[in-house]
């Protein structure tokens, strides 16, 4: 059985004057997009381990650990550090942000754990001479603005929810959502009335408020928001696709179909699901 060293020296030799054009040609830069589509499978494979099938996500982890190997290897002949040295660095991490599990601290519960895990990363922040000064910086500094929009919103309103600033219940946050609905309908009467761009504006910030609100209802009820779309999204390519055969099997197309044909089908696939 291959080991992590053989996966090393694989791409080591396909990075080689003997190993493959194409891998030698690339760079931090054209990687970044490769690096990310496999996150993103990795993630999507995950509902498939959830349902009971493994190997999606074995074979989903591989490709996202050779993307890290890769780009170890780049790093590496650009003389910056190796594998080796990832590795050190999340081991000494890791050992160092669990000081209740290899030191002598200890914990009353995860709320506590966590915020000591903030006070640890700030403080590795400031001794890397990352942090900003006490006037400019924010609690809020640690989260992404690259991530997407749904996983920056959760952990924006994670972090909040740990200094206090947080509704008391999801009843409270149903009662901001049903806020938001009636915001986003006079919004969307008013741009009907004007089509002007402001309006237009102010639509689709009262609509990314509605989103936010959802999401604070998913972290309310311990649910990952990204993880939930997903879901939806593989329920509805499910039965659309049903909805597709079907129509096939009567000799008639998405076309030509009328809308209470594939609302027929859509019901047909839900109870099928059920």
């Amino acid at each position: 059985m291959a080991t992590f060293d053989d996966l090393v020296a694989l791409m080591a030799r396909l990075r080689s004057p003997e190993g493959c054009p194409w891998d030698r040609e690339q760079t931090y830069e054209t990687l970044a997009p490769m690096l990310l589509e496999e996150a993103y499978e990795a993630f999507e494979a995950v509902e498939e381990a959830r349902e009971g099938k493994p190997t999606e996500l074995r074979d989903e982890l591989g490709d996202l650990l050779f993307q890290i190997v890769f780009y170890a290897q780049v790093a590496r002949e650009r003389g910056e550090f190796t594998i080796a040295d990832v590795v050190e660095a999340i081991h000494s991490k890791m050992i160092r942000r669990h000081p209740h599990v290899f030191g002598d601290a200890t914990v009353r519960d995860n709320e506590e754990l966590l915020r000591n895990w903030e006070a640890m990363k700030a403080e590795e922040k400031r001794a890397a001479g990352k942090e900003r000064s006490a006037e400019d910086s924010s609690l809020l500094d640690g989260v992404s603005r690259k991530a997407p929009a749904l996983m920056e919103a959760h952990q924006l309103s994670t972090k909040a929810a740990r200094v206090g600033f947080d509704w008391q219940s999801v009843e409270d946050i149903f009662d901001k959502l049903h806020e938001e609905i009636d915001e986003l309908k006079t919004a969307i009467t008013a741009h009907a009335e004007s089509e002007t761009e402001a309006d237009h504006t102010r639509v689709r910030e009262e609509l990314g408020d509605l989103l936010f609100a959802v999401t604070n209802i998913a972290r309310h009820l311990q649910v990952e928001p990204e993880a939930a779309l997903k879901s939806a999204n593989r329920k509805f390519r499910r039965r659309f696709r049903y909805i597709e055969e079907g129509l096939r099997a009567r000799g008639r197309t998405l076309d030509a179909a009328t809308l209470d044909e594939m609302e027929a089908l859509w019901q047909e696939a839900k109870n099928i699901e059920k």
